[in-house]
């Protein structure tokens, strides 16, 4: 039995309302919840588990929860699930936790914890409170939104429309990777224009296949475009990858499945507080694999935007 003394202080005074997403991960939430359930009474943590079918439902059960005086909040699901719940927290003093099982889970990476939801939970109910930047986003609808991983427009937005329809039973990685794959299939680059408001950057105007627009190291379970990026570093980090054709992103691909290091002019990052993406046509934008809206879009950085229980960052 787990030491009641080892669990934040948080966990010990009050209720943990855990809200499962049970679309999430195709389905994996439902096949570990009894066991992260058991866990967490080895932990003596009180908890009330809120089944939910979507993001939607969850966003809005976690508004309920806040109005109600809960004070630790937790996501089981993926990065989209996480973000419905930072959404509803946002503004509130609340401690968040995300239990990854979903398809991505690039921002649970970001946080230190382990792949296999069990081990996860382990860490995080180890953990220590943290706060963390989220970037938000103003889309042409006029939409604003909090999103807590990777974003962005172009051929990765197309793939987040593949992977959350025709692919989203696909497992992990594979779900994004076939689905970028599929993406490629007459895929026309973008004629973009991307602005730093408030920094002396030059504007840059590209043919680009795709504009990311990152707070996490990595997007599209485990890409990673950004390598220097951390979630308290009070930063966009901003990767335009040039018109490089279906070669090129074969080629690329297995690099950004590792070090994420490039060696080359067709790929160009910058880190700022602020971005601006305009395009000749309306393009869409995701944030967290989540079609949020659609071009021209500004992306900020809202440093410390929401305390969360996981790992001390190494």
């Amino acid at each position: 039995m787990i030491d009641r003394a080892e669990t934040p202080s948080v966990l010990r005074e009050s209720a943990v309302t855990v809200f499962v997403n049970s679309a999430a991960g195709g389905g994996r939430a439902r096949f570990y919840l009894t066991k992260i359930q058991k866990l967490f009474k080895s932990f003596h943590v009180q908890a009330q588990f809120v089944m939910t079918k979507s993001a939607a439902e969850l966003e809005s059960s976690a508004q309920n929860a806040i109005s109600q005086g809960r004070r630790a909040l937790f996501a089981m699901g993926g990065d989209g699930t996480f973000q419905a719940l930072a959404n509803a927290a946002f503004g509130a003093q609340v401690l968040l936790g995300v239990l990854p099982v979903g398809g991505g889970n690039d921002f649970a990476a970001a946080l230190g914890l382990p792949d296999a939801p069990l081990k996860a939970a382990d860490a995080i109910l180890r953990g220590e409170p943290r706060f963390v930047d989220l970037l938000r986003v103003r889309t042409a609808e006029g939409r604003i939104r909090l999103y807590a991983g990777g974003g962005g427009i172009g051929l990765d937005a197309e793939a987040a429309r593949y992977a959350s329809g025709a692919y989203r039973r696909f497992p992990g990685r594979s779900r994004y990777i076939a689905s970028a794959l599929r993406a490629l299939v007459g895929f026309v680059p973008l004629e973009v224009r991307v602005d730093f408001p408030g920094s002396d950057l030059i504007p840059q105007e590209a043919k680009a296949l795709v504009v990311a627009a990152l707070n996490s190291p990595t997007y599209g379970a485990g890409l990673r475009l950004a390598p220097g990026a951390t979630l308290e570093d009070g930063s966009v980090h901003v990767v335009l990858i040039e018109d490089i054709g279906t070669i090129g992103v074969l080629r690329l691909l297995p690099r950004l499945m590792g070090s994420g290091e490039l060696r080359t002019s067709r790929v160009k990052r910058w880190q700022v507080r602020k971005v601006r993406l305009t395009t000749q046509k309306p393009a869409l934008f995701h944030g967290d694999g989540e079609i949020l809206g659609s071009t021209p879009v500004e992306i900020e950085v809202v440093p410390g935007a929401v305390q969360v229980l996981a790992p001390s960052p190494r």
